[in-house]
């Protein structure tokens, strides 16, 4: 299990085995047979990814789930991540967490041209894309803003979020 670093603006995430969190009693079972994308659904920022996605991702490889359903908490938590500050959105991917940048990066890729020239900012060493997606994500809610509720699911949607 990933444990969470000292403080908590300053979050490290080790690496867990893939599908680690089948093993956490505390994590509910759900279908984990695509990429599932955890998001933040207060977020004005992270809710507008969410349709960017649903718009883009044309043949559905996607799945979304809002951080703030009790799946989400699960696995935030499995994870060793703070809640509820949700300063990373999370890709599952074949069973493997990925975070901050390299999960942004990677969830670019699998939505095509032209969101896949992202895949460039791998040439930028980790430790600076980290860096400013954490500025980023800690100033997120100031610049954009915060949703009341969270993310509705759009009509015809439905089939792509889990909850």
């Amino acid at each position: 299990m990933a444990r969470r670093g000292r403080t908590t603006s300053c979050w490290a995430v080790q690496m867990s085995a893939a599908y680690s969190y089948r093993a956490d009693s505390a994590v509910p079972s759900f279908p984990d047979d695509r990429p599932i994308i955890i998001f933040d659904g207060h977020c004005v920022m992270c809710s507008a990814f969410a349709r960017l996605v649903i718009r883009h991702d044309a043949r559905g490889v996607f799945r979304l789930l809002p951080a703030q359903s009790p799946l989400g908490e699960a696995l935030y938590r499995h994870y060793g991540l703070p809640s509820p500050h949700y300063e990373t959105n999370i890709l599952l991917e074949d069973g493997v967490a990925w975070f901050k940048s390299t999960g942004s990066i990677r969830m670019m890729r699998r939505l095509g041209f032209p969101w896949s020239m992202a895949t460039v900012f791998l040439l930028t060493p980790k430790s600076l894309r980290d860096a400013i997606y954490g500025w980023i994500a800690r100033n997120r809610l100031r610049w954009f803003g915060r949703r009341e509720v969270c993310y509705l699911v759009e009509p015809g949607a439905e089939d792509r979020f889990l909850s």
